[in-house]
């Protein structure tokens, strides 16, 4: 079977990352086009993959003139601009790999699954927490039975707190204008994964959140409005240089840093910091995303779950227990610390404790498959081995992020940010 051909749209951190498996597996992938308006993320994947120059584009669209030259497009463009081309390509034939959100509104959203179903194309949509081992050994216990009914989750997402300033506050993500608002952005991963563990849709959703911290009331006297500038930038947790310079003096190189500068160079990064986003004081930004968040959620046979997300912590795996009639389920997803200058992971652990023997045990889950697609616990490559799979195989069926069920747990996220405006608990529709 010949491999499946590849139409990156969108050339920045996720569309790398999601190309890169073309090139560990050739059989399996490979990537023939490239669509994306900055010409040095653009000339990466180009030269990366040999792209033929009659498929190497500044704006999607320009696609749309060519006969489909793809089997799939995969589309890791901005939030606010997933919709129309996975609209557009669904209907000239291309099956869909798309980032998640669907679509910043619930209106997009559902246009989406519309036009996709209408076209007969397949669509997986990037929530990779559902494929990674630990996911699919915690599916297997509680299917089991061996904790009986399943009664409650209490679910905690640490964003961390150099990450909410990097991609929040600073980013690409920090403003629901330009992108959309943090449970989307950001913890529809969440909601969906509780959707998925639960076996069943939310029906009745209520939600609290706030943008705490990172606000101008909050600036320390004598801060600047750039952190090279600043006289108390020593002083400053969330100071740039200080994140940026001091992971690449470290030698580490890749996301975040070449976000900020792809050249990923220290005359880059302060070039960079003097005169782009990254280098703003975290109290002079536009952003307007909450910063912390709790949302509780019902399900249609009654079962309940909570969902923490907040800015304030070290970046480290989720947190998850998960409650049922016959014994508890504990699983850390594992810690990525930043340990005198190196990044130490530390494996998902599991823990079962039973209430009939009152005995606990404890599972460690490991994966370390040879690919530089390490992210999000190996879900990224676990995520594309399966999805190309599918979609070599032709068959919806294989991918569990399918247009429905995704659309579902959207659904879910959109009442949740109803809720929290409107102050009020909030049907699912």
């Amino acid at each position: 079977m010949p491999p499946v051909k590849l139409f990156s749209v969108g050339a920045g951190s996720r569309g790398t990352t999601y190309a890169t498996y073309a090139l560990e597996h050739p059989e399996h992938a490979a990537v023939v086009g490239v669509a994306e308006p900055r010409s040095f993320h653009r000339d990466r994947i180009a030269s990366q993959h040999a792209v033929d120059a009659d498929f190497v584009f500044e704006d999607w669209r320009d696609a749309l003139n060519v006969p489909r030259f793809a089997d799939v497009a995969v589309i890791t463009t901005q939030d606010k601009d997933h919709a129309e081309p996975a609209i557009e390509l669904a209907r000239r034939g291309y099956d869909i790999i798309l980032e998640k959100p669907i679509a910043p509104t619930e209106e997009a959203c559902r246009r989406v699954v519309d036009e996709v179903q209408k076209a007969g194309v397949l669509l997986s949509v990037c929530h990779v927490y559902r494929y990674v081992k630990e996911t699919v050994r915690l599916k297997e216990i509680i299917d089991s039975g061996v904790i009986g009914a399943l009664c409650n989750i209490q679910h905690f997402e640490p964003v961390g707190y150099w990450h909410q300033a990097h991609s929040f506050v600073r980013g690409n993500w920090r403003n629901e204008a330009e992108s959309s608002f943090m449970l989307l952005s950001k913890s529809c991963h969440d909601i969906d994964w509780l959707q998925y563990i639960m076996g069943d849709h939310c029906r009745r959703v209520s939600s609290f959140g706030t943008l705490k911290h990172f606000r101008r009331e909050n600036k320390p006297a004598g801060a600047s409005d750039r952190c090279l500038d600043c006289s108390v930038e020593s002083e400053c947790p969330y100071s740039a240089p200080r994140l940026y310079l001091g992971w690449l003096r470290s030698g580490r190189k890749g996301w975040p840093v070449d976000v900020v500068a792809p050249s990923e160079t220290e005359e880059g990064v302060i070039d960079a910091l003097r005169d782009g986003p990254y280098g703003r004081c975290v109290y002079e930004c536009d952003n307007d995303v909450v910063d912390n968040q709790v949302v509780a959620l019902e399900y249609g046979s009654g079962q309940t779950a909570s969902f923490t997300m907040t800015a304030f912590n070290n970046v480290g795996g989720r947190k998850t227990r998960i409650f049922g009639t016959h014994g508890e389920l504990y699983l850390n997803s594992g810690d990525r610390e930043f340990v005198d200058g190196e990044w130490v992971v530390t494996e998902p652990v599991l823990r079962h404790f039973d209430f009939l023997t009152e005995r606990i045990t404890y599972e460690t889950i490991t994966d370390h498959a040879d690919t530089a697609l390490s992210g999000h616990h190996f879900g990224d490559y676990r995520m594309m081995e399966r999805v190309v799979e599918a979609m070599r195989l032709r068959d919806q069926r294989l991918i569990p992020t399918g247009p429905v069920d995704t659309l579902r747990s959207h659904l879910t996220v959109f009442a949740a940010e109803r809720s929290r405006r409107e102050g009020r608990v909030v049907d699912v529709r």
